[in-house]
């Protein structure tokens, strides 16, 4: 058995087609033609806004995300155990620091531009 299928918006369906990506549609009878048809989405790309840096620790960052607070630490191991703990309590106060100065920072601007 041998279907014919429609396609809307041929040319751009197929230069995704002949450059081996997948295409996600819906493939349905039309009403008024009776033809098989397949339509596909129209996706947008996804656009994620970048972190903004708060503070750049000594062997990492704190970042600010939509939703999240990130902090990233990365230690030499050649520092040896007790340093290393050494290091991550400091760095987690600094961070801790910059972040409280970051909303201070928040709540000023917020003042500012409201009188």
């Amino acid at each position: 058995m041998r279907k014919n299928i429609y396609i809307n918006d041929s040319a751009e369906l197929q230069e995704q087609l002949l450059m081996g990506k997948r295409v996600e549609g819906v493939l349905f009878t039309d009403r008024n033609t009776g033809r098989l048809t397949f339509k596909a989405y129209i996706r947008q790309p996804r656009v994620r806004r970048r972190d903004k840096l708060i503070h750049r620790l000594e062997h990492g960052w704190v970042k600010e995300s939509k939703l999240r607070l990130k902090v990233f630490e990365s230690i030499p191991k050649e520092l040896g155990t007790t340093r290393m703990l050494a290091v991550m309590d400091r760095e987690f106060d600094e961070a801790r620091d910059a972040v409280v100065d970051n909303e201070i920072d928040k709540r000023k601007r917020q003042l500012r531009v409201e009188s």
